[in-house]
């Protein structure tokens, strides 16, 4: 017998100052009630990782949306990768991210589909030179700025702005580790 696909189901802005309110216990049986198999959450900013037989991510992603609108009435953008492919992106990380640099806040940033890299690139424009960094690899940006200067980069705001931050889910570096090795 095949061996299920460990998944990781990141949820688009829950949980933020009072808005979008999913418990994680709630949304641990709700994957549960969907078959997912070995179901865990981490933090309470919607990571989930769980298995399946399910191979086509796109169908995972729309059972995962139907149902988190059916148990807690929202309208959430999911982001559904394989575990194997986060480790892919993460062997992928250039040299300047997650490094011991406490200056610097490292971040994850995945496009949720049918975005596009290009296109994000193209509404966000140009990181600031000497303030941040980016690196795209497959569907995930590795981007890394200045803590003290964060207001000054043009990744932090257009990133929050409402045309692109639908399309768009964040997770700190350390997150991501954390993530990947449960």
């Amino acid at each position: 017998m095949e061996e299920a696909t460990r998944y990781i189901a990141l949820l688009r802005g829950v949980n933020i100052s009072g808005k979008n309110k999913v418990p994680m216990a709630e949304l641990k049986k709700a994957f549960e009630e969907l078959g997912f198999g070995a179901v865990k959450t981490y933090l309470n900013s919607g990571n989930v990782i769980f298995s399946s037989d399910e191979e086509n991510i796109g169908g995972l992603t729309d059972r995962i949306e139907t149902t988190i609108k059916k148990w807690f009435g929202l309208d959430i953008p999911v982001f559904v990768i394989s575990k194997e492919d986060l480790e892919d992106i993460l062997q992928h990380a250039p040299d300047w991210w997650d490094d011991e640099n406490k200056e610097i806040y490292d971040n994850l940033i995945f496009i949720m589909p049918p975005a596009t890299f290009a296109e994000v690139r193209d509404e966000i424009g140009e990181p600031r030179e000497g303030l941040e960094k980016i690196q795209d690899y497959k569907e995930a940006v590795f981007w890394s700025f200045s803590r003290k200067d964060y207001q000054k980069t043009n990744w932090w705001r257009e990133t929050a702005s409402a045309n692109i931050s639908g399309k768009l889910t964040i997770r700190t570096a350390n997150t991501v580790r954390k993530i990947n090795g449960m």
